[in-house]
């Protein structure tokens, strides 16, 4: 299942985790994600607007605001 990563531009917190998922594919596991602009949708402003970026596996939610790791790997298996 590919991976969600929900950001908006100029957004510190989104760069870093965009960063942390690159380094994680290149280290850890082969993984694939889609980026998608929250700004981009009205609704996805209502979900998510205070709570970017957002890291999701299909329905579940693996982590907002800082990439986890552990979280993602738990998810993973």
């Amino acid at each position: 299942m590919k991976l969600s990563f929900y950001y908006r531009e100029d957004c510190h917190l989104c760069d870093a985790m965009r960063k942390a998922l690159v380094a994680f594919d290149r280290k850890k596991h082969p993984i694939s994600w889609r980026e998608i602009d929250i700004d981009r949708s009205t609704e996805l402003i209502r979900r998510y607007d205070a709570q970017v970026p957002v890291l999701r596996l299909g329905e579940r939610e693996i982590c907002h605001y800082f990439f986890d790791e552990k979280a993602l790997l738990a998810a993973l298996n």
